[in-house]
């Protein structure tokens, strides 16, 4: 008979007894028959590979004093080693095992693998036996072997956890070691074991039964938070919510279609909602391009379609055509930019509004997060109180609270501050920034500000000798323009952190919801739903495992954790709030059609801090850990020398003292020492990384050292729960479910290695076929465009 392994070969296996079919779950021992391990060398690895070099060399060293120990121990009580061999991981984190056991099995057991043995036991699972495997090592090695044998089930030591990180204990029953001479007598390619010999062999024999309860599930454990929630004003959610037939033939308006995750929300509809009826998509035309043209690129260009496309093969345009309809518009104007007689038709047709559009540039120029936050805000709400029966779901973040902790509730206060001025008025506040601007702008063309420029551009370094007429005049145009730029993109900042916000767009996004608040009150009947997402990153199944897209979210961050930076600036314990795109399209959805039922709530919070939560420290890890995964597999040097250098989180002293800061100090005193004898610093690249480096992380320090925010989000899971049963898998939202390690370590890491640091990079991304997406003569004529094209946003 010809065997075949899990690795394709076919090795010769001389006579021996073959294992017969059994009932019974049948043992196999991994020592002897399939490797030769120890308990020592999986630990040693684990130990090396802690997080930080001291840990390393710590952990190092307690293994060289066991070893002078456990000869002695071994012989005495092999139980009592095998404990203390593996308090030497106390610390270690549950994820950072995981990983490293894949990686010790793929790297350095599997190419190791006794064919004859695999073969052998490939052959009792044909058999239709259930076999357990059996080892000494820990659960985390022995895992990954079993998935790769096709093994369900095993018996291996298991460490104690606390929060998350190893106590240095085992727990009961401990797996001790095979004897003294079994490297020489238990080396047989059939590893079959009966029960009462093995029981003999572990130590058992007092109480048998402890077999059956350290047999585990090979699979990696993917823990689910149950946290019982009850819900007393539960009333509005006894009523069963069907998405399915709410959203049938209904008509929305999806404001912002072009961006993240205004793309993934249409496909999510196309996709789970064939039966409704209409969605118009408001889209800017640009210098370059009409609306229709604009987003008809996206249709041929963008991953997110791919799938919808391949379900409709050549019907995939006229099935777009049936559904959706691109409207010409600019949301920054009044009337939404809209031609007279589209917004008229509009106006009565429409059940749902969805502004999704944005500027999520921590600190823009303050013109364009007004026109986008604000401004689009206003007249979005103007539209809406013209409009026969539409609600409104207007998409902001999280992150409005600003610069306070706590528990954040699901409230849509007035004239909210972080600083809690009594005396702020949003509606005032947004004229005052309106006036700035204008008053700004008219500075910048006074004679003060253009002589200033001109002394600029005439004492510029490298400036040409002869700077004058028109070449001087230019000069000072390009200069006025940036001035212009700097000025206000100050400001916006500065007026921020006054009033308590850590950048522009969060104190901008506020103020939007202020107005809303305001909108509200002077029209107590309209529907109007404010949905604030937390981070959101990479997708866990729509439109397909593993899309992310731009670097505005923390894509930056993450890259710098993959290069040879390591000291973070943090607070361990505070929670990173990230949430994947597909869960936040769900709870969009979810809101959409509780509008339509007028049964929604006026704010909904779409996060994980209370009931995932997963902490800084964590965080880190994983990222260092996605990273590592991907350089272990390179066969390059300066890949294998990075993943030795993990990221670990240290106060904002530690990094000041000994990271970014201080190297960029000692880089500058370099640079200033060379300059008499160098007409170019010699470190000069070195110093502008560095700044680059400092400057990012002052960026993220409100999100990741300040403000410890933890996002109530319970008014979606109510919304969830209403669900009917059939609609939970297409249309369920449960931020339970979210297996961060798998999540982080082999979805979003992978996905912003894919998508987004090519960006980052300055590089193009991978090549994909271009799809034909032909839209109609008839999709262009409803399209009117609107005079001037404004800055680039999602709208």
């Amino acid at each position: 008979m010809s065997l075949s392994n899990s690795n394709g070969q076919n090795p010769e296996i001389p006579n021996q007894p073959r294992p017969a079919p059994l009932r019974e779950p049948v043992f196999w021992r991994v020592e002897g028959s399939l490797l030769n391990l120890t308990a020592v060398r999986p630990v040693g690895f684990f130990a090396w590979n802690s997080q930080s070099f001291l840990q390393r060399w710590n952990r190092r060293g307690s293994m060289a004093a066991l070893a002078l120990a456990r000869p002695f121990l071994y012989i005495t009580n092999r139980e009592f080693a095998t404990r203390l061999l593996h308090t030497v991981l106390r610390g270690v984190s549950r994820d950072r095992l995981d990983l490293l056991g894949e990686e010790f099995f793929e790297y350095f057991l599997k190419p190791r693998l006794k064919q004859r043995g695999v073969a052998l036991l490939n052959e009792s699972i044909a058999a239709g036996n259930d076999v357990v495997l059996v080892s000494q090592g820990l659960e985390h090695v022995m895992r990954p072997l079993a998935k790769h044998l096709g093994v369900k089930q095993i018996v291996a030591n298991r460490l104690d956890f606390r929060d998350g990180k190893a106590t240095g204990r085992l727990l009961d029953p401990v797996i001790r070691p095979r004897g003294l001479f079994a490297r020489f007598t238990g080396g047989q390619p059939n590893g079959l074991v009966s029960r009462e010999k093995l029981i003999s062999v572990l130590g058992f024999e007092k109480n048998p039964a402890i077999l059956e309860t350290a047999i585990q599930p090979a699979e990696r454990p993917s823990p689910k938070v149950n946290k019982p929630v009850v819900h007393f004003d539960s009333g509005a959610g006894r009523k069963p919510l069907s998405v399915r037939k709410t959203l049938a033939g209904k008509h929305l308006l999806l404001i912002g279609a072009t961006g993240f995750i205004g793309k993934v929300w249409l496909a999510n509809l196309l996709t789970d909602l064939p039966d409704i009826g209409r969605i118009y998509l408001l889209v800017r035309h640009n210098r370059a391009s009409t609306s229709v043209e604009r987003y008809q690129r996206a249709l041929e260009e963008s991953p997110v379609f791919e799938k919808l496309a391949q379900r409709h093969g050549d019907g995939f345009a006229e099935f777009l055509r049936e559904r959706i309809e691109v409207v010409d518009g600019d949301v920054s104007k009044p009337g939404l930019g809209l031609a007279p007689d589209v917004r008229q038709r509009l106006m009565r047709s429409l059940d749902v509004i969805v502004n999704s559009s944005g500027l999520t540039d921590f600190n823009p120029d303050i013109r364009d997060a007004l026109a986008t936050n604000v401004r689009a805000t206003a007249y979005t709400l103007d539209f809406l109180g013209e409009c026969d029966h539409a609600g409104l779901l207007h998409l902001s973040t999280c992150y409005v609270v600003g610069q306070r902790d706590g528990r954040v509730m699901e409230e849509l206060p007035h004239n909210y501050t972080p600083r809690g001025l009594a005396d702020y008025d949003a509606a005032q506040e947004w004229q005052r920034l309106e006036t700035l601007v204008r008053d700004t702008e008219a500075r910048a063309e006074s004679p003060e500000v253009i002589e200033e420029l001109r002394v600029t551009a005439q004492k510029k370094e490298h400036a040409a000798k002869d700077l004058h007429g028109t070449a001087l005049e230019n000069q000072i145009r390009k200069n006025r323009v940036r001035w212009l730029r700097q000025t206000l993109t100050d400001a916006g900042s500065d007026r921020a952190t006054e009033l308590g916000w850590p950048n522009t767009y969060t104190y901008t996004k506020s103020l939007s919801e202020s107005l809303i608040r305001n909108f509200l009150d002077a029209n107590p009947s309209a529907a109007v739903a404010v949905v604030r997402p937390a981070i959101v990153e990479s997708s866990l199944e729509k439109p397909f495992l593993g899309w992310n897209e731009g670097i505005n979210t923390s894509a930056s961050l993450s890259y710098l954790l993959g290069t040879f930076f390591r000291q973070l600036p943090t607070n361990e314990a505070k929670c990173l709030d990230i949430i994947p795109v597909d869960l936040v399209t769900r709870g969009m959805t979810l809101i959409s059609a509780a509008l339509v039922e007028r049964r929604h709530t006026e704010v909904y919070h779409l996060a994980t801090s209370v009931t995932n939560a997963c902490n800084m420290g964590r965080s880190i890890e994983l990222t260092g850990l996605g990273h590592r995964k991907f350089y272990r597999a390179q066969p390059d040097l300066e890949h294998r020398l990075r993943l030795k250098f993990d990221a670990i989180p240290v106060s904002k002293a530690r990094y000041e003292k000994l990271s970014a800061p201080a190297q960029k100090a000692i880089v500058e005193t370099i640079n200033r020492t060379a300059e008499p004898f160098s007409s170019k610093p010699p470190l000069a690249r070195a110093q502008r990384e560095l700044e680059k480096v400092i400057k990012l992380i002052s960026l993220f320090e409100p999100f990741i050292l300040h403000n410890d925010h933890i996002f109530e989000a319970a008014n979606i899971e109510r919304l969830a729960a209403a669900l009917p049963e059939n609609e939970q898998a297409d249309f369920g939202y449960d931020a339970r479910a979210l297996d961060w390690w798998n999540y982080w370590i082999n979805v979003h890491i992978p996905a912003l290695r894919k998508w987004c640091y090519p960006l980052i990079e300055g590089r193009q991304l991978e090549a994909r076929p271009k799809r034909s997406v032909p839209l109609t003569a008839a999709t262009e004529e409803v399209t009117t465009k609107v005079a001037g094209a404004a800055p680039a946003t999602t709208s």
